[in-house]
């Protein structure tokens, strides 16, 4: 252990690394050399800027890198995670000579800080029984904005002038937009995540996201950084949040999960198997683990990657299935029995059970994929059926700025006209009630196309809604009923970087005698008995519009 007076000299004299890898216990903090040029302090009494359990000071090299106005903490601090409950507890260990650990106690939560001999990393985990009252569970590095300066620019709020929505959506005068919330990965895509300044990174790599909630295509966020440079730049790992949640959120075990500290570069993703022998609560070593093989799968579209995901209430996985056969295989799942999901790209086509025993893999048979709505001929078609809406107008910038942002195209274009209209210029990736609440399609149909025994089925498929919007369709003056509206998370989705609320077909059968040789007329209209303005009005992200004819 290192001694009580060179904790005093790193507090009084200019910032610098100690020695050598160790752990110093004071009144207030504990303080953790990795002997890698990284020393943190995490808080055993409060201060007037963090809090118990708190990390209150990253130097790195001799740089404080911690904000200075919070800590660095779970949520908003430990304390006050539980409603009633303020008491947080906090103690240290060695359980080896390589090995330092921090954990840190409150209500429902559990928490660790671990550190290893001569490597610059602060390995974590978090254990809950009961999901944080505050209603966010989420990791936040809290770090000096002037220093760490290379961060993402959809996130970064330096320079903004206005709030354009609610308080976390931020403009500049020239119409661009920046939030926290732009700019963020899918699950399926985590690995590093990281931030950087002049001689110095700071990455976060994420854990298998099997206690989070969402499955392989959630989106939620990663990164901000204050609107001016006296402030913090932030990096976080969430782990359960209401930001558009589409299912129940799941306790447990979150981690490993670690902050990589760096001269600038990349680093390589850690092994954090050997957190295994740290006695974590809740962690669930690899001997209690099992997993699946599939062994293959016919009827797979080519053109798209299909994801195979596994969920039930206690853990989620995914894994990326052969492009041509099919095949795949999870290994390191939690025993239980699992919904297995097929997706093409981000639409669930297939569905079926499939359970996990410790120690041994299941084998899954081939299987046809039967569920994909691209496998019926249609007459025409607007999109692909794949559960995103990027290959429409503005589809590419969804998730990297708000929809006012004036960079977006213009987002009622003219009416579409099947067979002319390119479906990136012509048709809306979203529609809102009080922005673009009608579009128009034109398309021609044949004589032989028009058939009176006939049944045409116009099918709207979409990714998300707000407002309990549903669409509503017309057909040469034909107008549908208003469908029941799809179950949907009660939160902000389109304006806040995600298209990936819960996929849902509408299903219309148009009447063949209000269906004409020539042209005829569509024209599709949100529906709701909400209101709204502009973009928050009433709304729904597309995934795909066509028309069926049977026989």
């Amino acid at each position: 252990m290192l001694a009580g007076c060179a904790l005093f000299a790193l507090s009084a004299a200019p910032l610098q690394a100690l020695a050598a890898f160790g752990l110093t216990t004071n009144t207030g903090d504990y303080t953790i050399d990795t002997g890698a040029g990284l020393v943190f302090k995490v808080l055993r009494t409060a201060t007037s800027q963090a809090g118990v359990g708190d990390i209150s000071s990253l130097v790195y090299n001799g740089v404080e890198l911690q904000g200075q106005t919070k800590g660095s903490h779970i949520a908003s601090g430990f304390s006050g995670l539980y409603t009633g409950v303020t008491a947080v507890s906090v103690s240290a260990a060695q359980p080896d000579t390589d090995t330092i650990k921090i954990t840190v106690t409150t209500g429902n939560l559990t928490h660790y800080y671990m550190a290893r001999r001569n490597v610059s990393h602060i390995y974590m985990g978090t254990n809950i029984t009961a999901e944080p009252s505050v209603g966010e569970f989420r990791w936040i590095t809290r770090m000096k904005s002037n220093i760490l300066t290379g961060v993402p620019a959809e996130s970064n709020l330096n320079g903004t002038t206005t709030t354009v929505e609610s308080t976390d959506v931020f403009g500049f005068a020239n119409g661009e937009t920046r939030s926290k919330y732009y700019g963020n990965q899918r699950t399926l895509d985590y690995t590093l995540r990281g931030i950087t300044g002049s001689g110095v990174g700071v990455y976060m790599v994420y854990d298998n996201r099997e206690g989070a909630s969402g499955g392989p295509f959630f989106r939620d966020i990663q990164n901000q950084s204050s609107s001016t440079t006296s402030g913090d730049t932030e990096l976080y790992n969430y782990m359960n949040s209401g930001h558009n949640q589409t299912e129940a959120y799941r306790m447990g075990f979150h981690g490993p999960y670690a902050l990589l500290f760096t001269g600038g570069g990349t680093p390589a993703i850690p092994d954090m198997s050997w957190v295994a022998n740290m006695g974590l609560t809740g962690y669930v070593a690899a001997s209690g683990r099992g997993g699946v093989t599939v062994a293959g799968m016919t009827g797979l579209d080519s053109s798209y990657p299909y994801t195979v995901g596994f969920s039930n209430s206690t853990a989620q996985y995914w894994g990326a299935a052969n492009a041509s056969s099919g095949q795949m295989t999870k290994t390191g799942m939690k025993p239980g029995t699992y919904t297995m999901t097929v997706y093409k790209n981000e639409l669930a086509v297939d569905s079926r059970s499939v359970t996990v025993s410790a120690g041994s893999t299941t084998s899954v048979s081939s299987f046809a994929v039967t569920g994909d709505p691209a496998a019926k001929t249609a007459l025409w078609r607007i999109g692909k059926w794949d559960g995103s809406p990027k290959e429409f107008l503005n589809g590419d910038k969804v998730n990297a700025m708000h929809p006012s942002d004036t960079r977006m195209a213009y987002w009622t274009p003219a009416d579409y006209i099947v067979g002319t209209s390119s479906d990136a210029t012509g048709f809306p990736a979203y529609q809102w009630k009080g922005v673009n609440g009608a579009i128009n399609v034109r398309f021609n149909l044949t004589a032989a196309q028009v058939v009176s025994s006939s049944t045409y089925q116009l099918r709207v498929g979409i990714t998300a809604a707000y407002a309990n919007a549903r669409p509503q369709v017309t057909v040469n003056g034909w107008t549908s009923a208003v469908p029941t509206a799809s179950t949907q998370p009660d939160s902000r989705s389109m304006t806040i970087g995600t298209y990936r609320g819960n996929n849902a077909m509408f299903t219309f059968t148009v009447p063949v005698a209000n269906l004409v040789v020539g042209q005829n007329i569509l024209t599709l209209a949100p529906a709701s008995g909400s209101s709204g303005t502009t973009y928050l009005s009433p709304g729904y992200a597309y995934d795909a519009v066509d028309l069926i004819k049977t026989p």
